[in-house]
C-alpha cells in the first residue's frame, strides 16, 4: 500500500481527483467485469468436458487436486492455469474494485461538507491518502 501526503488549495481540487480516481475505478472495473463473463464461459465448459471425463474414467472429481500448486514465500504460483484459475483471479480483482468504489463513493459524499467552507483563500488542505483514497484532510493555514 502507497499512503503519502497531497498538498490541494481548495476542496473542489479534492473532489476532482476523488472524481478521477472513481472515473478510472469504474472502467478498470468495467474491464474486469468482461473479462469476467468471457472465462466464466469458458470455466462452465471446461468443467463440463472434465466431468465427463472423470465420469468415462469412473473416477469422482476433487476439488482438493492442485498438483500444479507452488508456494514460494507468499507469492502462490499455477502451474498450467486453466479457466478456473483465472477466473477465481479475475474475480478477486472485481471484488477488490467493486470495494474501491464503494469507499471512493463514500468519501465523495463526505467531502461535500467541504463545499460549505465558502472562501478558503490562504487555506491549504494537506490530504492523507492511502492508494489515492483520502483518510485525512489537514487544514494549512499558509
Amino acid at each position: 500500500m502507497v499512503t503519502q501526503i497531497k498538498e490541494y488549495n481548495s476542496a473542489q481540487a479534492i473532489a476532482e481527483g476523488l472524481d478521477k480516481e472513481l472515473s478510472e475505478a469504474k472502467s478498470s472495473l468495467g474491464e474486469y467485469l468482461r473479462r469476467l463473463d468471457e472465462i466464466r464461459t469458458l470455466a462452465e465448459k471446461s468443467k463440463k468436458v472434465r466431468d465427463v471425463v472423470m465420469k468415462l474414467a469412473g473416477k469422482k472429481p476433487s476439488s482438493n487436486d492442485s498438483p500444479g500448486e507452488i508456494t514460494v514465500g507468499t507469492l502462490n504460483i499455477i502451474l498450467d492455469a486453466n479457466a478456473f484459475h483465472e477466473l477465481t483471479a479475475i474475480e478477486s480483482v472485481v471484488r477488490g474494485y467493486q470495494e474501491r468504489l464503494l469507499v471512493l463513493q463514500k468519501v465523495r459524499e463526505g467531502l461535500k461538507m467541504l463545499d460549505q467552507l465558502g472562501d478558503t483563500e490562504g487555506l491549504k488542505f494537506l490530504v492523507l491518502e492511502d492508494e489515492g483514497i483520502p483518510e485525512r484532510i489537514l487544514f494549512k493555514i499558509s
